[in-house]
């Protein structure tokens, strides 16, 4: 554990009108105790999860686009609306550590092309080749196995996106060792029930206009999912038939 708590500053003056403080779970915002190795930020599309994590990454020094603090390019769009209103508490503070901006990915893989063709560049930190002469399912892992090291802060936003179940299952592993072996942490938006199913993890929810913890079974993505699987005929009966 190195984030120990982020804390949301001058509430008061804050327009409640104006984005990312238009957003409830934001608004009722005022300290966010980090109290585990592994943290979830789960809900809704727009409830806030990646806007605070974005926050986060920029207060930590990494590329708001997704990268780490020596990963310098620009993406439209891509500076954190949150960060000047944020302080973060460390206990000890690091340096080391990456974000992952599933949507922006492309962007950093073109990045690590252009750092490659520096005299001293590689792509010994990315699985010896560009990651985009690689799936991108693979070119996540690549980075993850790779990248990652320890003594170190990784926040991802939506890892899922280019990863099958069976490499969901495969980043609960190489996430694992990292914070058992590596004295690693891990804060992620994700709405994957398999990610989420990591053990002992904290789960944060941002629905209801508050960010509160909660139980895996509790989250809808666990719910949802588990109806489907269990009743998918009557499932799909009720959403696609006419009435």
């Amino acid at each position: 554990m190195f984030l120990k708590k982020i804390t949301l500053l001058h509430k008061e003056s804050l327009s409640k009108e104006e984005y990312p403080f238009s957003i409830p779970s934001i608004q009722s915002l005022t300290e966010l105790d980090l109290t585990n190795s592994v943290t979830f930020f789960v809900g809704e599309n727009g409830s806030g999860k990646s806007t605070l994590l974005e926050g986060v990454a920029d207060l930590c020094g990494f590329n708001s686009a997704g990268g780490g603090r020596n990963n310098t390019y620009a993406v439209d769009a891509s500076e954190s609306a949150l960060s000047d209103y944020l302080r973060l508490s460390w206990m000890p503070k690091v340096t080391n550590g990456f974000f992952l901006r599933a949507e922006s990915f492309y962007h950093f893989a073109s990045h690590v092309d252009e750092m490659a063709k520096e005299p001293d560049g590689s792509y010994h930190a990315y699985g010896g080749k560009s990651l985009h002469h690689q799936s991108h399912g693979e070119s996540f892992l690549s980075l993850f196995l790779n990248r990652f090291n320890g003594k170190a802060i990784y926040l991802l936003d939506e890892p899922e996106a280019a990863l099958s179940p069976q490499r969901q299952l495969s980043f609960l592993r190489i996430m694992h060792d990292l914070v058992r072996e590596e004295n690693c942490q891990f804060i992620v938006a994700t709405h994957s029930p398999i990610i989420l199913g990591y053990p002992d993890a904290t789960i944060l929810s941002f629905d209801d206009g508050e960010i509160k913890e909660t139980e895996y079974e509790m989250t809808e993505h666990y719910q949802i999912t588990k109806y489907f699987l269990d009743h998918r005929e009557k499932f799909l009966k009720d959403i696609l038939e006419d009435e």
